[in-house]
């Protein structure tokens, strides 16, 4: 049962990566759209003052907003996709179907009871406009749920087809008849069942809110903690777009989540300092700051002669970490091997986003260095108190060099560099296995994928039952995991680490995964929705 609950809940997890992962880029081109109106910029640089750039960026940035005030959408058909076992793309489509089914029928359901207001504005009163719909304003959680929903029924329908004049309505067909009335049942059922559960919500938003730093610590210790898991993106996802991360009006317009309300934030002008909600996405300091001093302690307490190899191990993945804030490279070389600093490094996170809050910065930049230039430096020092970020980021670079090379110190931990004769030969193999794939292979292509040699690594052709990938770990479920060998993996393809839970195996790949993907199903003759 408990595997099951963990296959669950990261299959979910993987599935909320597809629309979490696009929202930071509609971010970045706000950002940028910003840059063409922003004030300061072009005193600095006068010949932006024209109509051309001007409108271009008033148009890019405030065209993606409607990305913010549709992400129940959003959700529902991206959810949907990562749920779908087959036809990913029918599944998107019925999704959005449902969704438009949905709406309408909370709308003429609570208009029968009596329930929708009619007041001129909807603020303060649990409801919102949805594609020109008026429903109960249930945010992000709509397109969760309508996501999951949509799944269900596309995986247990979707193969059925029938015979002669009634041909034409299997398939995907069917699975949009089947969604009908469970959409419909689901709306009438919801509009009485949700204003306990957003009470509920709200209450755990105002208990949050009132643990005050205590809140934040856990936060952001508990975000890394789940790293091994996969689950990492339900700690942190509700935070950023529904109401449990903040509710601020801006422009007019009540908008939820830590996220949300920093995009909106930032195409004000007329707002002088952003909201304190900010805070729940100040995970970048670690990313950009931290990790990076962990990696040079490791290199200082490395035995000499291992120093040379572990350079090309740790700075391609502190520059990662730094400038994209994919950090599992890092996390992963000392998680297994020395698990007592993963706890600190947890633990450093989170008092990180204290002192974030502490100092009050409102600067983030959750995806690295890339990010924190593009959300921040056209704002300006004033409104996002960048120049405080990068001070407290310096102050954990320290903090975590010192502690993680007492640590390695005192208690001999084998990190990279200080592993016994066995393990460095093993090391050494990694280092050499690289230089040999670079010299074979000619163009710049040295870091070609060898599916061969992954799948022989992971049982065969025939233990690997399903193959998936998030943002940087290859997802497997596997007939038999005691087939997997990892040293072969890690040491002979590059992989940065393997978890087993159950039959879910994840081989962490980091930012090339996926071209392993690609090259694993393109090897087993498979497709990416098979």
């Amino acid at each position: 049962m408990k595997e099951k609950i963990m296959d669950v809940l990261q299959r979910f997890s993987k599935a909320m990566f597809i629309p979490v992962l696009i929202l930071p880029i509609a971010g970045i081109l706000i950002a940028v759209g910003n840059l063409f109106t922003n004030v300061r910029l072009i005193e600095m640089l006068p010949f932006l003052d024209n109509p051309v750039t001007k409108g271009f960026g008033s148009i890019l940035s405030g065209s993606l907003v409607a990305i913010l005030n549709n992400l129940g959408l959003i959700f529902c058909v991206g959810i949907a996709v990562g749920l779908a076992n087959k036809k990913k793309s029918e599944a998107g489509f019925t999704a959005l179907l449902g969704f438009l089914v949905f709406i309408n029928a909370m709308n003429k359901f609570m208009d029968l009871t009596g329930i929708l207001y009619t007041g001129e504005s909807l603020r303060g009163t649990g409801q919102t406009m949805i594609l020109g719909i008026q429903i109960l304003d249930m945010g992000v959680f709509l397109g969760i749920i309508l996501g999951i929903v949509t799944a269900m029924v596309h995986n247990k329908f979707c193969e059925i087809e029938f015979n002669n004049a009634f041909q034409i309505y299997g398939g995907s067909r069917f699975v949009f008849i089947v969604l009908i009335p469970v959409v419909v049942v689901l709306a009438v059922a919801l509009t009485y069942v949700w204003p306990f559960v957003q009470a509920g919500i709200s209450g755990l938003g105002n208990f949050i809110n009132r643990s005050g730093n205590f809140g934040i610590f856990l936060y952001g210790s508990l975000e890394r903690l789940l790293i091994p898991t996969g689950l990492h993106h339900l700690v942190y996802t509700p935070f950023l777009y529904t109401s449990l991360g903040g509710v601020e009006t801006v422009g007019g317009q009540v908008l939820e989540g830590a996220r949300n309300i920093y995009y909106a934030e930032m195409a004000d002008p007329s707002i002088a300092l952003l909201s304190q909600s900010v805070v729940w996405d100040a995970r970048g300091i670690s990313k950009m700051f931290g990790l990076i001093g962990a990696c040079l302690a490791m290199y200082h307490t490395a035995r000499p002669e291992n120093k040379k190899k572990i350079k090309a191990i740790l700075i391609p993945a502190a520059v990662t970490s730094f400038i994209a804030g994919v950090t599992e490279p890092i996390e992963f070389s000392f998680m297994f091997v020395a698990p007592v600093l993963f706890v600190i490094h947890a633990a450093l996170s989170g008092l990180s986003m204290v002192a974030f809050n502490i100092f009050n910065c409102r600067a983030i930049g959750p995806n690295g260095f890339i990010d924190f230039l593009l959300y921040n430096l056209p704002l300006g020092n004033a409104k996002t108190h960048w120049i405080t970020y990068i001070l407290i980021g310096l102050v954990f670079f320290v903090i975590y060099y010192v502690v993680f090379r007492l640590l390695i110190t005192a208690l001999n931990l084998k990190t990279l560099g200080r592993e016994t004769e066995g393990m460095e030969m093993k090391l050494h193999s990694k280092a050499e296995y690289k230089e040999k794939v670079a010299a074979e292979k000619s163009g710049g292509k040295g870091d070609a994928v060898d599916a061969a040699l992954i799948v022989e690594a992971l049982g065969g052709a025939e233990n690997i039952t399903k193959v998936d990938n998030c943002y940087t770990r290859l997802r497997l479920i596997l007939a038999d995991p005691e087939l997997v060998k990892e040293d072969v993996l890690k040491l002979e393809t590059g992989a940065n680490g393997v978890i087993k839970k159950g039959n879910n195996v994840q081989v962490v790949y980091g930012l090339k995964v996926n071209s392993v993907r690609k090259a694993v199903d393109a090897y087993l003759g498979r497709t990416a929705e098979q």
